[in-house]
């Protein structure tokens, strides 16, 4: 078991150092990051001023000022060094813990993903708790009463909500559930547990519908399929009853590829709630992405980056060690 999960730790590090090389290295080569620190003054032409100052050190950098602000934001950012260099700088402050500093407002990043990034996390785990909550029931029911009419109407009925959108979800469940009916808020409200709670609920029911469609449609397929193995015949033979053998015997062996899918569905949520919390008016990390890539607010999207990368590849590799506890052979693997 250990070897497992230390050869699991070696490919979630190795994941981690590429993306956030590849992120790094994106953001630097598709814009000027001077442009967003210095606005304008980026664009001036310094190469005369910077001769001078090598051939006299005390010649002044210019007298306006102007070059010599664009040098020590050069300096500041290590923007005067090379890409490979930079990313490394990058790192090791990422490691110490400082994500760097607000292009648009001077504010600590680490600030902004402290305020912002538990609102998210606490709306993609209730979504996800939507999701496995509604799935599982009926899942296992629609395996039960495989090929009837309750199954028919489960299939339609999951097919519907796989192809709305979510943002068309969202504006639907606000305009019944907050502007006609009333019954949840239409902003977030962070007065307290309760209140956030109770404000994050249409959200999470827009992100988690559609997963608990996919998640039903992969249980009842492979707990159809259990239901067949010679086990589940024994069982049945020995006189136990349909609830017992369905959850005690073939839920766990049928859940492969729904744990699988939860795993990668984070990525589904994240990009979701970049959408949501727009609807919503919900001030997490999706919504404080948006608005730093409209602004080019590089260090905001870099940490974003790392910081959904880290919650991606930690899901995942809970989801390998999930796999183990289902079935032991895995670890072998």
């Amino acid at each position: 078991m250990i070897g497992f999960v230390a050869r699991r730790a070696v490919t979630l590090v190795l994941v981690l150092l590429a993306v956030t090389f590849l992120a790094f290295a994106a953001l630097n080569v598709l814009g000027d990051p001077l442009v967003n620190v210095v606005g304008a003054l980026a664009e001036k032409d310094c190469t005369e001023v910077y001769a001078g100052v090598a051939e006299d050190q005390s010649t002044s950098l210019n007298p306006s000022g102007d070059c010599e602000i664009v040098a020590q934001a050069r300096a500041e950012y290590h923007l005067d060094r090379p890409l490979a260099p930079r990313y490394f700088l990058w790192l090791s402050d990422l490691i110490r813990g400082d994500f760097g500093t607000s292009f648009q407002n001077n504010q600590p990043v680490g600030e902004v993903l402290r305020e912002k990034f538990p609102k998210s996390l606490l709306l993609m785990a209730m979504a996800q708790a939507v999701a496995l909550g509604v799935s599982i029931p009926w899942g296992v029911a629609s395996a039960y009463r495989a090929n009837r009419s309750f199954d028919r109407a489960s299939t339609i009925g999951s097919f519907g909500l796989l192809s709305v959108p979510v943002f068309a979800m969202g504006v639907v469940l606000l305009y019944l559930f907050t502007l006609r009916w009333n019954i949840f808020p239409s902003a977030f409200d962070d007065a307290g547990l309760l209140p956030r709670l109770w404000s994050l609920v249409l959200p999470a029911v827009t992100l988690g519908l559609p997963l608990a469609a996919a998640y039903q449609r992969l249980l009842r397929t492979d707990l159809i399929t259990t239901l067949q193995e010679d086990f589940v015949h024994m069982a049945r033979a020995k006189g136990l009853t349909p609830v017992r053998i369905m959850f005690r015997h073939a839920l766990r062996p049928s859940m492969f590829s729904m744990v699988t899918v939860f795993g990668l569905n984070t990525g589904t949520l994240i990009g979701g709630s970049l959408v949501v919390e727009q609807i919503f008016g919900i001030p997490g990390i999706g919504r404080e992405i948006v608005t730093a890539v409209i602004r080019d607010d590089f260090p905001v999207v870099l940490a974003a980056v790392v910081v959904i990368a880290v919650g991606f590849v930690v899901v995942n590799f809970l989801v390998d060690l999930l796999y183990s506890w289902l079935d032991p052979r895995v670890r072998a693997a």
